[in-house]
C-alpha cells in the first residue's frame, strides 16, 4: 500500500482553505486516498468536512495512504502541497482617509 508522510506547513493547519484545496486535489486525482495522524484514525481525503474534523495543526505530521497501485506521483504531489505554506498575508491597508468631509 503506497503511503507518504507530510508535515503541515499552513499556519492554520489542515483547516478551512487548506483542507478544501487538499480535498479538491484528492478528488481530482480520482484515487481514493486517506489522511490522518500517524498511528491514528484516517479519513477520506476527498471529504473536506472529514479532513477538517481531524483538527490537524501546523507542524503536525500526517500520513497519506491508498490501496491504488501506481499512485506514487499523486501522493508526492499532495505531500508537496501540504508542506508549503499557501497562506497569503493580508496587504497593508495604508493610511486611513475620511470617507467624507468633516463637518
Amino acid at each position: 500500500m503506497p503511503s507518504r508522510a507530510a508535515t503541515i506547513a499552513s499556519p492554520i493547519g489542515l483547516h478551512a482553505r487548506p483542507a478544501t484545496e487538499f480535498s479538491r486535489k484528492v478528488s481530482a486525482s480520482g484515487i481514493p486516498i486517506t489522511v490522518g495522524r500517524i498511528g491514528g484514525n484516517t479519513v477520506n481525503g476527498a471529504s473536506v468536512l472529514a479532513v477538517m474534523m481531524l483538527g490537524i495543526r501546523c507542524g503536525e505530521e500526517v500520513v497519506l495512504s491508498t490501496e491504488h497501485p501506481g499512485s506514487e506521483k499523486v501522493l508526492d504531489d499532495l505531500v508537496a502541497f501540504l508542506e508549503v505554506d499557501h497562506h497569503l498575508p493580508t496587504a497593508p491597508l495604508g493610511p486611513m482617509r475620511p470617507t467624507s468631509d468633516p463637518v
